[in-house]
This record gives structure tokens, C-alpha cells and sequence, in this order.
């Protein structure tokens, strides 16, 4: 049986506060001690490299996604177990989408942010049915929690949309939601086949 890949969203900062370096090196171990895999996008700083090296610490084989142009600052992942150069930044998150069966985000930034809203667009638009997990222990996130939530109380997201993504406050918890989307039967095609999110719009 083919293990299953877990593509982490995270910091490349070299700024950010140590813990959330700790942070991504547990929910690398936890990524070892599971049996799955990892892909990333490449690095070997900050929360990105603390991943990776806990991933291949604990027996997990990783996967490393990088631009071209990042090769100049040195930043590369180079032990990684295989480290795919892409030429820009589009090919490197279709390559680590195609190459997931779960997606969990860690605490982050600007480049974080659009690769969650990304792969939740693609499973709403049902491009994809893979678990979304977002990791927000110390609710780095929870003004952006409010504002989604918010947001589809006025109804520009669809409670079906917000419904695809879990939030987990330990790493323990959004493993055990990353499998129980694993576990979940495949959802319905709405009978017009449009995706359920969007049918749900348009019937109101």
C-alpha cells in the first residue's frame, strides 16, 4: 500500500518566534510516526526546514517543490529525498497539489495564506475532495477564523464551502482530521453538476 502524502503550507520566515519552528518539527514527527509522506515547498529554513528534517528524522520520505529563482538565496532543501525545481511559482503548487492526499497549514504569511485559499477554492469548485486542515494553536489565525465566518454569515461563502475546512488546536487533532477526511465517503455530485457549494447559492 502506497503511503499518503501530507502537503504542509508554512513559514519561511527567519523572523518568526521559535515556537512555531517547534511546532512544525512535531507535526513533522507526527507525519514519520503515521507512515506518511511529506511535500513541501523546499526550503531549509525557518518552519519549512524544521518540518522536513523532523519528516526524514522519524523514517518519513520528503519531497521538496521549489522555484528556480529561490535556488539563488541558498535556501534549497538539499537533503530532501527527492527536490523538484520548478520554473516559477504556478508549476510548484501544481506539482505539490497533484503530488497531496491532505493539505495542513501552519501558522504563516502572505504566501501561507494563498496557498490555503487556493486549494479550498479547488475543493469547493470540487476540483479536488481532500482534507483542508488548518494547525492554529495560538490562534495566529482567529481574526481571519472570525472574518470567514463572518463572511458567510452575510452569505458571500456558502456554509457547505466553510464546512470543508477543519481547524484543530494540536497537532494529535488535525491528524485525526486529516484521517477522518480520509474516511469520509466521497461527496454527492449535485444533480446538475454543479458543485454542492455552488448549487446551494444558486437555489436560495
Amino acid at each position: 500500500m502506497m503511503r499518503r502524502t501530507v502537503c504542509v503550507f508554512c513559514a519561511s520566515s527567519t523572523e518568526i518566534d521559535q515556537r512555531y519552528v517547534l511546532l512544525a518539527a512535531e507535526v513533522g514527527a507526527e507525519i514519520g510516526r503515521r507512515g506518511l509522506s511529506l511535500v513541501s515547498g523546499g526550503g531549509s529554513v525557518s518552519s519549512m526546514g524544521s518540518l522536513a528534517r523532523a519528516v526524514r528524522r522519524a523514517g518519513g520520505h520528503t519531497t521538496g517543490v521549489i522555484p528556480e529563482a529561490l535556488l539563488a538565496y541558498e535556501v534549497a532543501d538539499t537533503d530532501a529525498d527527492e527536490l523538484i525545481v520548478t520554473a516559477g511559482m504556478r508549476e510548484r503548487k501544481g506539482i505539490m497539489d497533484s503530488r497531496a492526499d491532505a493539505f495542513l497549514v501552519l501558522p504563516g504569511g502572505i504566501g501561507t495564506l494563498e496557498e490555503f485559499f487556493e486549494v479550498w477554492v479547488g475543493r469547493v469548485l470540487g476540483m479536488h475532495d481532500k482534507p483542508i486542515v488548518v494547525l492554529d494553536p495560538w490562534d495566529d489565525f482567529g481574526h481571519l477564523h472570525l472574518l470567514l465566518d463572518s463572511l458567510t454569515e452575510r452569505r458571500f461563502i456558502t456554509a457547505d464551502a466553510t464546512s470543508n475546512v477543519s481547524w484543530a488546536g494540536g497537532v494529535a487533532e488535525a491528524f485525526d482530521a486529516i484521517a477522518q477526511g480520509w474516511a469520509a465517503p466521497a461527496p454527492e455530485s449535485a444533480p446538475d453538476g454543479l458543485p454542492a457549494a455552488l448549487v446551494e447559492l444558486e437555489s436560495d
